[in-house]
């Protein structure tokens, strides 16, 4: 089976930032596959944007370069590249003076003003208000025009609707797209076609039938070099502010009217202002926070956290678990629980409903317990799903029982490549569709239940909990989860 490709219209796609790591690993590798897919028009264009001093030529130079360390070397063509670095340019351009923006609008006017206009924010979230305003002065943006603004929005509430109200400024809120690439993975849209396009599972997707649900996001690795932005953020700013809540409210949602922008994103809404709120009263049982400690990874020894970060001390967090609630119809009394950290034992993501066993078990006598059925659906690696069911043992002498997963990896079941999340939401930005990105509501509604987290913290010194590097975390948050009945589940 093929994926169908669907052109989109031509457009200019400016990257501010556009030598940055974010460009190199991820933005120019994606445009390069929906290039070779051949969806992308002959007539776009790429512009670099950045305060380095690069001609045209360098900076596809630097996009050559960027190709060979991030895509394999099996989908690298030399016709491909060929046509792909010639649709590259590069503008010399200061957020904070006026250096370079008009020869940055000269290249953009070469085409008229009718072609579709994106603006990506591949910078640090202090420069957006400064971009978008230089955008804004020069006179670079018209009806077509999109920007796009990478997490974090903001590092509290008060902070995200700042930011928010920057940019509004300059642009409609139909022309913000807040890119949370999570939510552009195969798996996450997999969870929308599981239920609401079948009729199997949306009878049974509530408190009546599910007993929990869990959603996992792992990390192997530490800081990578981002010790100064992680010290000031930690791992509930930036994970579970925007990653998990968003995985959270995709699961939980109702069903929207139709599957568009604003349809969706209203019942994620409803999602998070349902959240039940975790404060003083309550943070000591409903969170757990970590640091890691040295230890082993991939089999190699690791430092802590701590000696990576240079310091004696630190109350940052690299490990975040909560039990969350939502109090509404379909899920009061069902806990989420979410967990999130670095230097863990595995690299995985991952959303795990964990349905009611059945009201009576008639093979008591002979076989004992019967296990949870269990729906896994894996974000990475490996995206995938399992359904988790209880099954005769075959074979002569009686009912045996055992619990085997229906397994279907979307690499091996559609045998095609299974595209990376950003090549779906940088196109979706040409198109105009909204639907996998955050609105502006949908943001502040997240840091206003993540802000008295951050506040009971830092007002009852819950300090982080050490767990060895290699291992799932802290004893306390298997307690969290345990001390209810049930358990962590683990990867295969």
């Amino acid at each position: 089976m093929s994926s169908q490709i669907i052109p989109v219209d031509p457009f200019d796609y400016v990257v501010f930032g556009g030598n940055g790591d974010l460009a190199a690993r991820k933005l120019l590798p994606a445009l390069y596959h929906r290039d070779r897919d051949g969806q992308i028009p002959i007539e776009a264009r790429i512009i670099g944007a950045s305060r380095t001093a690069f001609s045209s030529e360098e900076y596809r130079n630097f996009a050559r370069d960027a190709l060979t360390d991030h895509v394999k070397p099996e989908d690298l063509h030399d016709d491909t590249i060929t046509r792909f670095v010639n649709r590259l340019f590069y503008c010399h351009v200061d957020a904070r003076s006026d250096e370079g923006w008009p020869e940055l609008k000269a290249l953009l006017d070469e085409n008229g003003s009718s072609r579709i206009r994106a603006f990506y924010m591949a910078v640090s979230p202090n420069l957006f208000g400064d971009f978008a305003a230089k955008v804004s002065q020069f006179g670079l943006a018209d009806e077509h025009t999109r920007v796009v603004v990478e997490k974090p929005v903001g590092r509290d509430l008060d902070s995200a609707k700042a930011l928010n109200s920057e940019i509004a400024r300059y642009f409609r809120e139909d022309q913000v797209f807040r890119i949370d690439h999570y939510l552009g993975k195969e798996t996450v849209q997999n969870l929308m076609a599981l239920r609401f396009a079948n009729a199997l599972y949306e009878p049974i997707w509530n408190a009546g039938h599910i007993d929990h649900v869990q959603i996992t996001v792992a990390e192997e690795v530490g800081l990578e070099g981002r010790a100064g932005y992680y010290e000031t953020a930690g791992a509930l700013r930036d994970m579970v502010q925007n990653h998990i809540v968003q995985l959270m409210c995709l699961v939980a949602l109702e069903p929207p009217s139709v599957f568009k922008d604003d349809a969706l994103r209203d019942e994620k809404l409803k999602i998070l202002r349902s959240l039940h709120p975790i404060d003083a009263s309550n943070v000591e049982t409903l969170t757990v926070r970590g640091q890691y400690r040295a230890g082993a990874s991939g089999g190699n020894a690791v430092k802590s956290y701590l000696e990576d970060l240079g310091e004696a001390e630190s109350m940052t967090e690299t490990f975040v678990a909560i039990k969350a609630e939502i109090n509404n119809w379909r899920w009061a009394g069902v806990p989420f629980y979410l967990r999130t950290g670095k230097r863990l034992a595995g690299r995985m993501s991952e959303i795990v409903i964990t349905f009611r066993k059945p009201p009576h078990n008639i093979f008591a006598d002979v076989t004992g317990e019967v296990s949870h059925n269990q729906l896994v659906l894996r974000l990475q690696p490996d995206e995938g799903m399992k359904q988790y069911l209880m099954i005769k043992d075959p074979g002569p002498g009686g009912m045996r029982l055992r619990q085997i997963p229906l397994d279907m990896t979307f690499a091996q079941s559609f045998k095609v490549r299974n595209p990376d999340a950003y090549e779906r939401l940088l196109l979706d930005v040409v198109r105009g569709n909204q639907t996998l990105f955050m609105r502006r509501d949908e943001v502040e509604a997240a840091w206003d239940w993540i802000d008295p987290i951050l506040k009971a913290w830092e007002e009852k010194r819950q300090k982080p909990q050490g767990y060895t590097s290699g291992t799932w975390g802290p004893s306390a948050a298997i307690a969290l989860i345990e001390r209810d009945g049930r358990t962590w589940h683990e990867p295969d």
